[in-house]
Order: C-alpha cells, then structure tokens, then sequence
C-alpha cells in the first residue's frame, strides 16, 4: 500500500534489523519453525564482520574470526552452514615479550623468560594467593588478585590496555570469567618449569572453514533465503512499531535488532534524553589493523601471537594461512596485524615499522618479504565494560521493553 508521503507501507510479523550472523540466526529459526519475517541489512552483503575478501590469490577475514564450539547442536548447525570444506584446529598460540616467545596463556607459562622475570611471576602469584582481597571492582584489581604483580606487571596490565584502549582500572571485572584463564599453582610452577602440556582457556580447539570465515555467512545467507540488502532504516518508532526506510514505513508485531544500541536508540524517535544519554554511555572501541600478504611463507607456526611491549604498534599478529592453508597461493601467507593506534595509520611511515617487528619477531626473514598490506577499519570491535555499563544498560533495556 502507499501512503500520502508516496511511501510504501507493508506490515510484517518480525522484523529484523541486521543480516550478521545474530540476524541471520534469527530469521534461519523463525523460518525454519514457519514463521514470517523480514530481515534488514544496511550493506550490500550480509556476514557483518563475518567476511571474507580476496586480493591477488590471498584471502583476508576482519582479523581472526574462529569458531570455538562447546555445544554440539550449534557445532552441527554451523557445519551444516559451511559444508564439507572445513577443519577442526588446535590452536597454537604464544607471547612474544622479552625477545622471545612464551606459550600462552602468559600467566601458566613463565617458563623460557629471563630468570628475574619468571621468578617476579611465580612469587608474585603465590603472594597473591595467600591475601584477602576483598571485592574485585575493576580488571586491574582482579588481575592483582587471581595472578599477582609480576604476571600482571609483564603482561595482563600492558596487554589488556593495548587491546583495549583503556586502563585495566577503567574496565569492571564482570566479564572476565570465560576469557581470562586463571592456572592454579600447580599450573603456574609446571608452567615456570617446562613441563607442563595442560591448555588453558575457552579457545583451545576451534573450526574453520576452508576459504575463510565468509564461508559461514554465505551458508547462512542460504539457508536464510530472502534478506533485503542496501537497506538503512532512518528512524524507528518504537511505540507505534514502526520502521522507516527511504521507500517504505514497515509496521511490524515483534523488532529483533542486532544493530549497536547506541545508534539503534539514536534514531528511536521515541527514545528520551535520559535513554539517549544511557545509550552513549555504551561504549566500544573501534579497531585499526593490516592485512598483509607475504611473498613467503609465515617463518613460524602460531595462529597467532600476543605483543604487550610498548615498543611494537600492534599487540596481536594473526595468520591467516595457518588456519587454513587455502587463504593464501602455495608456499606464500597472509597475516593480520592488530594496531594499538586508534587514529587512522599512514602506512608509509607504519609498515616499516611492522615489517620490523616481525622480523624481530622471525615471522619473516626481511621486510621484502611483504607483498602488500591494506588498512582495515573494524567498528564496534569490542564492547568496553566499563564501571557505567550495567546502569546504561539497564536504563535501554527498561526503555525497550515498555
């Protein structure tokens, strides 16, 4: 039907804003049960950041995308998803700090850093277990208090700032409990002497698709079926439930959004100042990094390796190709590079200085060894809990579910 605005005006029972994987998700099982929905995505292609570019015969991610898959009913479906072309992988992962590298996590491995560090780690963590330390309020306090002062001198204070971009203190210790593996002494001396060949944390073994992450979000996308790309909603009225769209107002029964909800509610023309001010109280960090294409193969093993030393613009280095070997053209690889810098890099001032480090580093043997490497922007790459979020948060949530 169209309006007096020359819209169009249609009604559906969901709608869906966002063609990533949690839209996509959505509109897979509401269909599958019956059900129907209209899916929204404001980009040409649907994936979100879960896709895959190619360039010159090296095959690029939005840096490392893995699936590590504890339940087998969604480890089916993404198989499903994906098809025959993929592979379980056990992760191999190190730190490089000092010169040399460690086996991760840093906190389990002291073993191979010089002697003074190692023994700061150790006694730091035996220190810190025989304290009362009362309640953790931020991930610096709870970094103190699960690893001690060496551990987090040397690593989780340096790295966690690198990654985050911001200090530990800044940041709650609400999340931490799946992501930051905490060793026990006996994990912490075996690790300090070398003979330890326990792996810690929720990544140890993941799955991969062949040709890259992308994969999945084309299966998905086919499974789904219809999705309605190069469409943005403008405004929404969530009290009228409705969206507004250059071309058409959609009335809709249930929304499920999937969008940031600090620009979900910027354009909630419904939404009052202090739901507005809640919602950009959410923040995130966006991420700059390189994809680079190698004329060689990697030098060295990893999936990919943590940095915390100031002295290097990135904190994490990738490869791709060790993932799966098909992202990159035979005997060559293809890295990513996960800056520190927020600000746009010129990358002619800063690809020296990454070809340094991973010669350093001896991922490569020169600086030749680099073909090409492209700046890659990644916005909302990490939810920042920060000591405001759960209040923010709870001011959306009650304003959404009026």
């Amino acid at each position: 039907m169209t309006g007096l605005t020359g819209r169009r005006h249609s009604h559906t029972p969901v709608a869906i804003l966002g063609a990533g994987l949690s839209g996509m998700s959505a509109a897979f099982h509401l269909r599958r049960a019956g059900l129907e929905c209209r899916i929204f995505e404001r980009l040409p292609k649907p994936g979100g950041h879960v896709v895959t570019v190619a360039e010159r015969g090296y095959r690029f991610d939005c840096t490392g995308h893995l699936l590590h898959v504890a339940d087998e009913s969604i480890a089916a479906l993404a198989l499903d998803w994906i098809g025959p072309d993929h592979q379980w992988v056990d992760r191999r992962s190190v730190v490089w700090s000092h010169g040399r590298t460690t086996r991760y996590p840093f906190q389990a491995n002291a073993y191979g850093l010089p002697p003074e560090v190692a023994k700061a780690c150790v006694m730091g963590f035996i220190e810190a277990q025989g304290k009362d330390h009362g309640p953790l309020h931020d991930f610096e306090q709870f970094c103190l208090a699960k690893f001690g002062k060496g551990i987090s001198d040397h690593f989780m204070i340096p790295y966690n700032t690198r990654l985050w971009g911001v200090a530990p203190r800044e940041i709650s210790a609400d999340w931490c409990q799946r992501f930051v593996p905490i060793p026990t002494l006996e994990d912490v001396v075996a690790g300090a002497v070398g003979v330890t060949d326990r792996e810690l944390g929720y990544n140890t073994r993941f799955l991969y698709p062949t040709q890259g992450i992308g994969r999945l979000s084309d299966g998905l996308a086919a499974a789904v079926g219809d999705i309605e790309l190069d469409r943005s909603v403008k405004r929404i009225d969530t009290g009228r439930q409705e969206l507004h769209f250059d071309d058409e107002r959609v009335s809709y029964d249930v929304l499920i959004n999937t969008m940031p909800l600090p620009s979900f509610i910027g354009i909630c023309v419904d939404a009052d100042q202090e739901v507005r001010s809640a919602a950009s109280g959410l923040r995130c960090t966006h991420l700059y990094y390189l994809d680079v294409a190698l004329r060689t193969p990697c030098r060295k093993p990893y999936h990919w390796i943590y940095v915390p030393e100031a002295r290097y613009p990135f904190y994490r280095v990738g490869c791709y190709s060790h993932f799966s070997a098909a992202m990159a053209p035979p005997g060559k690889a293809c890295l990513y590079v996960e800056l520190v810098d927020r600000q746009e890099p010129d990358l002619k001032t800063l690809l020296p200085e990454v070809a340094r480090g991973l010669v350093e580093m001896g991922l490569i043997d020169h600086p030749e060894a680099i073909l090409f490497a492209r700046v890659r922007r990644l916005d909302h790459a990490f939810v920042i809990f920060d000591h405001a979020y759960d209040a923010s948060l709870a001011v959306v949530k009650g304003f959404l579910s009026r």
